[in-house]
């Protein structure tokens, strides 16, 4: 379970154990060092920036209930959700966002959102 607390370590007893035992860290150093490049590829599709405003689309009535949140990877590649809350309904939208930008045209809020997650100051 825990091999590397057990201490089944012996002295080499010449050079050639000595060369043995480096062959052998160089192996496993070799693949560490893969294994953390397989994963430092896959994160970048993994959602590793988030942005969310809340806001109230009525002026007139209600609070900061509705929102937008910004959720991309890398590459800025990902999706925006946005909740319109009323006291009748609450309707929520989707929108992948490729490169940091839509094919389908996006709410201030929405682009606040996403430049938000990106990291970029909130300019109006």
């Amino acid at each position: 379970m825990f091999k590397f607390l057990k201490k089944e370590k012996k002295e080499p007893k010449n050079l050639k154990e000595v060369l043995d035992y480096l062959k052998k860290l160089e192996e496993n150093f070799e693949k560490a060092s893969k294994e953390i490049e397989n994963l430092q590829k896959e994160g970048r599709f993994s959602i590793q920036k988030v942005g969310i405003i809340r806001f109230n689309p009525f002026s007139e009535v209600g609070g900061d209930q509705s929102f937008s949140l910004a959720l991309l990877d890398a590459d800025d590649n990902g999706v925006v959700i946005t909740s319109l809350y009323t006291r009748e309904e609450n309707r929520v939208y989707g929108k992948p966002i490729k490169r940091g930008a839509s094919e389908y045209s996006l709410s201030v809020e929405e682009k606040e959102a996403i430049s938000k997650a990106k990291g970029i100051a909130n300019k109006k």
